[in-house]
């Protein structure tokens, strides 16, 4: 069977019998389910920081004081802004589940999972 490219895209590439992310190859004949997964940020630190910094406002005697509450507030939300959740390609087979790719873009992610069960069809 003549090998048939399903998605390439630097350093990802999918074909009917082959699954290459970077220096890792994943053979499609073992894979029996692709799913994605969702890794969401966690937010305590930059929630310590705003909290700190709304204590620091309020119990602060300085103007200078209340002047680095202010600042580690509109850091602390700038740092929460920030943050994104992370995307992962999860390979079923024998031998159990493994993360193939990760990536905080959904569509990239969700493309790569929609050539991937294209792949396993093509392969009957």
């Amino acid at each position: 069977m003549e090998e048939k490219e399903f998605y390439s895209n630097g350093k990802v590439s999918i074909t009917n019998s082959r699954f290459l992310v970077g220096s890792t190859t994943y053979a499609m004949n073992g894979v029996t389910s692709v799913k994605r997964g969702e890794r969401p940020p966690s937010k305590a630190v930059p929630a310590i920081i705003v909290l700190t910094g709304l204590i620091m406002i309020f119990a602060a005697s300085t103007l200078m004081f209340k002047g680095i509450g202010v600042l580690l507030i509109v850091l602390g939300i700038m740092w929460i802004k920030s943050l994104k959740t992370e995307y992962v390609v999860f390979l079923n087979s024998a031998s159990g589940e493994s993360q193939a790719l990760t990536s905080t873009d959904k569509n990239y992610i969700d493309k790569v999972i929609n050539s991937l069960n294209e792949a396993i069809i093509y392969r009957g």
